[in-house]
């Protein structure tokens, strides 16, 4: 089948993007929990909820666009598939700029948005991830840091098997929903949940302190995504080198 021209392929990744963005950190600032009054209403959906809205946006999107462009809508997988000669280095650059843009846009919208309530302060929380005082648990920047690299080459390892030669066709892209939902129940508490540079870039400037943290948020997910390319043909004996990952969604 004809691979799509590299600007449809963009476009599909920043529809992508930004859908994860706006449907996972949209749904932690405004449903995680629903205050009237000043008083916990327990009408918020928590961790279990936003967990959902994450993998959801990656499980709706990657059969959306993920035929087209592969579905990564994360820098960290665009590189640990290229390291595991499933996607070409060339297009990395393009891929993860225009992942990079497309999350930025979502989190201006989800900013507007955010701004039309009264007493709003984006300074004081807006989804933003961090280690010690802007982990929600409190967790150090070695755990955290721990916990970012161990649950994205979990995430790679998922994304290349589903796009196995032998993995059953058609189901991708819910394993990956799925797995990035789980990502989340696992670690929210610890570091509010990366595993995505962009996602992390998004809403990183809205944040008080959290901007001074995005570097783990790019070096620990691209160096779990790095570990995962560079050993999933030899822990599974599948090499599918030269074999973009859109193509086990699409066929």
């Amino acid at each position: 089948m004809r691979t799509p021209k590299l600007a449809h392929r963009l476009g599909a990744e920043a529809l992508g993007t930004f859908w994860l963005v706006l449907g996972g950190c949209g749904s932690a600032i405004f449903a995680a929990q629903h205050m009237a009054d000043d008083t916990d209403t327990g009408l918020g959906i928590g961790f279990v909820g936003v967990s959902l809205a994450f993998g959801l946006t990656v499980l709706t999107m990657a059969y959306a666009v993920g035929h087209v462009s592969g579905g990564h809508f994360n820098p960290a997988v665009t590189i640990g598939a290229a390291i595991a000669k499933r996607f070409a280095w060339k297009d990395v650059p393009a891929y993860i700029g225009t992942q990079v843009v497309a999350g930025l846009l979502a989190g201006g919208v989800l900013y507007a948005i955010a701004s039309g309530k009264d007493g709003f302060d984006a300074g004081a929380g807006f989804a933003a991830n961090g280690y010690a005082e802007h982990s929600p648990g409190g967790y150090s920047l070695v755990a955290v840091l721990i916990a970012e690299v161990v649950l994205t080459a979990f995430f790679l390892y998922v994304i290349l098997g589903a796009t196995d030669g032998r993995a059953p066709v058609g189901f991708a892209p819910i394993a990956i929903g799925m797995a990035l939902t789980l990502i989340h129940l696992i670690s929210i508490p610890i570091s509010n949940t990366s595993v995505n540079p962009a996602r992390s870039t998004a809403v990183a400037f809205f944040q008080d302190g959290a901007a001074g943290q995005l570097w783990l948020f790019w070096v620990a997910p691209i160096v779990g995504a790095a570990i995962a390319g560079a050993t999933y043909a030899f822990i599974t004996g599948e090499d599918r080198s030269g074999v973009d990952i859109e193509v086990k969604i699409r066929d």
